[in-house]
């Protein structure tokens, strides 16, 4: 399913993964158990907070990125994140050479208002999201000083079920924020994997800032992130 608004497209995907021959909850326990997880703190007005949310970065050698003045270390691609890759390169004709997870432990864990519009990222290139385990709500809302003609457009949600695929298209970056707010009623995790390119990652240290909490847009002092390997994860 296809959304177009002004200045944003969204390519929506339901089961995206299980129609590729992938075990959605054999993939989400792989990497929930094999990935180093972190929960890094943020300044926020003077005091240190923790991130409501755990993240892994996993990206090409050179792609690295700086957190709050401190340099983080790359995760490797695994191969199970490396045959993802290759499915996404498959289907959208894109080389990812990054990665940022978000693991939501339960309907507490949220994501902040804001935009993948960093100056590293290649605006010309999208941004793919696969979702894994509980089903959650992604908002989208119009920045409030892109160029609209008129009114700006209202907002909407996207509801993200296990195995999605969601594909942000240029511009919507540049016209558009997004964000995962908290929901009492959820219970069970949910994996979010964003895969992103960087531009000259070989040469640039990269920046990447984790995202405020819902109501208010990230700010640069609140954090913001061959051949196809066997996938033995198959339904």
């Amino acid at each position: 399913m296809r959304i177009q608004k002004p200045g944003l497209e969204l390519r929506h995907a339901s089961a995206w993964l299980q129609d590729r021959g992938v075990a959605s909850r054999v993939l989400q326990s792989e990497l929930t158990a094999g990935l180093p997880w972190e929960q890094p703190l943020v300044r926020v007005y003077g005091r240190q907070h923790p991130t409501p949310r755990l993240t892994c970065w996993v990206a090409d050698p050179g792609c690295r990125y700086r957190y709050s003045g401190l340099e983080q270390a790359i995760t490797p691609w695994t191969p199970a994140l490396e045959v993802l890759r290759q499915l996404l390169q498959a289907e959208l004709g894109v080389r990812f050479n990054s990665l940022l997870l978000n693991r939501y432990r339960d309907g507490a864990d949220r994501m902040g208002w804001h935009a993948d519009d960093e100056p590293e990222l290649d605006a010309a290139a999208p941004i793919a999201s696969l979702s894994l385990g509980a089903t959650r709500s992604l908002r989208f809302r119009p920045k409030p000083r892109a160029p609209w003609p008129e009114q700006p457009p209202p907002p909407f949600a996207v509801e993200l079920a296990d195995g999605d695929l969601l594909v942000m298209a240029p511009p919507t970056q540049q016209h558009w924020q997004h964000g995962l707010p908290a929901r009492a009623r959820v219970g069970t995790e949910r994996l979010n994997l964003t895969f992103r390119c960087l531009r000259q990652p070989s040469t640039a240290m990269q920046s990447i800032s984790t995202r405020a909490a819902l109501g208010s847009a990230a700010t640069s002092t609140q954090a913001r992130a061959g051949d196809t390997p066997s996938l033995n994860i198959s339904a």
